[in-house]
């Protein structure tokens, strides 16, 4: 049979005959059958009717479900970031579950799929920015959620200092008889850092920080030889050496809540790894001669033939800091004290000829820190801080000797800060700081680069 054939349309005879077919059959169907059929039709639609009922109230339940595991994960990411105390959670208002009605409004069938893909990307946001500002306030406060991080880092210090010097006596309590000389040394600094941090817990953080410092100092002496105008100078240059490695252990006494701030206690241990300053052998560049003894001379230009690069005591510390979130910015404070033990050296003396064994005693000193931060945004942050250190005056017994006050050891160190954080990725930031001296015993700038790592 070809195509046309088969597919051809239906006769009237063809037609007439199915008709007859049809009105036969129906004729043989007994009246129970028929009735059977009708009960049957009917329970099946009352059953399609639960069924609609049922499926209409499972997609209202589940849009509803959805939409509180969406407001769980979203209470869960907060916690991870900031973890906080069971009276913080108990201020916090509990959401109430959502009404059917309302939760089939939040949640249309349409953006069921594309509203965690939101979520996600708004809670990465967070977590970002409030990695690179806790970054930035590594220096004043500890972040204890995350648990491996390592930090290299360098900071340049400048310092230059001019002293006068006068060599004679004053006359008349008005004209000086004598020498007139002007001292200035000049000092940079290069220290490199390794830093390790590690979160034992939401509470407890255990860190190391290990310096390296090289430094090159030039000596200057005006009035050389008895001259006003003639100028002596000498430079010295240390070698990469290590400084004082410090320990510390951090505990958070309170975490933020609406009322309070976030609140760490650290306490830290420096040990005496570096070179100490005590004992050092100085060349004596200019001699003059004593006018009171002709066949006795002086030096007055020395300096010394190494640098140091540690306090050679042990010191211990204690901290506490304070941040608190005012959206858009974070206020942060600090207060510490450290005590610096007392130890025996062999020499004290900076004359090469001579050995004059004794004790030290450094100056305890105390220190305050203010500042504020904010993000710029989701990968910039920038702060503001202003610190200050007093130490106290150091104290030098020679052997057989009562203890002595070294003139001029204490000291007032205040310093104001410049922080820019830039997230270079998911675990990395760099961290720039400018601080500006505002003090003589400070430094006259510094500038650093840090880069914590997060493993």
């Amino acid at each position: 049979m070809d195509v046309e054939n088969r597919y051809r349309p239906i006769g009237k005879t063809t037609v007439s005959m199915l008709a007859l077919c049809v009105a036969v059959g129906l004729s043989a169907v007994s009246p129970v059958s028929s009735a059977s059929e009708a009960e049957d039709v009917q329970a099946l639609r009352a059953e399609l009717e639960e069924l609609k009922q049922r499926y209409v109230q499972e997609v209202r339940r589940l849009r509803e479900v959805d939409a509180r595991l969406l407001a769980v994960q979203a209470r869960i990411e907060q916690a991870e970031e900031a973890p906080d105390s069971a009276e913080a959670v108990a201020e916090r208002d509990q959401p109430e579950p959502a009404e059917p009605a309302q939760a089939e409004a939040q949640a249309p069938s349409a953006d069921t799929e594309a509203q965690p893909q939101v979520a996600r990307t708004e809670a990465d946001k967070d977590r970002a920015t409030k990695r690179s500002v806790d970054d930035l306030l590594q220096k004043e406060h500890v972040a204890f959620d995350r648990p491996f991080v390592i930090e290299a880092g360098v900071e340049y210090r400048r310092y230059d200092r001019s002293q006068l010097t006068l060599d004679g006596f004053l006359a008349l309590d008005a004209i000086f008889l004598g020498n007139i000389a002007v001292n200035n040394v000049e000092s940079d600094t290069l220290e490199y850092t390794l830093a390790a941090r590690y979160g034992i817990s939401p509470r407890w953080n255990v860190g190391i920080s290990v310096p390296f410092l090289q430094r090159h100092t030039t000596y200057q002496k005006g009035g050389a030889g008895g001259a006003a105008g003639a100028w002596a100078e000498v430079s010295n240059t240390s070698d990469l050496a290590i400084g004082d490695t410090t320990m510390n252990l951090s505990y958070r006494l309170l975490p933020e809540t609406r009322r309070w701030p976030d609140v760490v206690l650290t306490g830290s241990v420096t040990a005496p790894t570096g070179r100490e300053p005590y004992g050092i052998d100085t060349d004596i560049i200019e001699y003059v001669q004593d006018p009171d003894n002709e066949d006795e001379i002086r030096p007055t230009f020395a300096v010394p033939t190494e640098l140091a690069t540690g306090n050679g005591v042990w010191g211990y510390g204690l901290s506490v800091s304070a941040v608190k979130t005012l959206d858009p910015a974070l206020l942060f404070a600090s207060l510490g004290y450290t005590y610096y033990g007392s130890d025996s050296f062999d020499d004290l003396d900076s004359d090469p000829d001579t050995v004059t064994p004794g004790d030290v005693d450094l100056g305890d000193s105390w220190r305050y820190g203010l500042g504020l931060a904010f993000a710029l945004n989701d990968r910039t942050s920038l702060s503001m801080a202003f610190s200050q250190e007093f130490t106290d005056q150091a104290k030098v017994r020679y052997e057989g000797e009562s203890w002595d006050s070294l003139i001029g050891s204490d000291a007032s160190s205040a310093m104001f800060d410049l922080g820019l954080t830039y997230a270079l990725s998911p675990k990395s930031t760099i961290v720039t700081t400018l601080g500006i001296g505002l003090t003589q015993d400070a430094p006259d700038f510094s500038i650093g680069v840090r880069v914590p790592y997060q493993l």
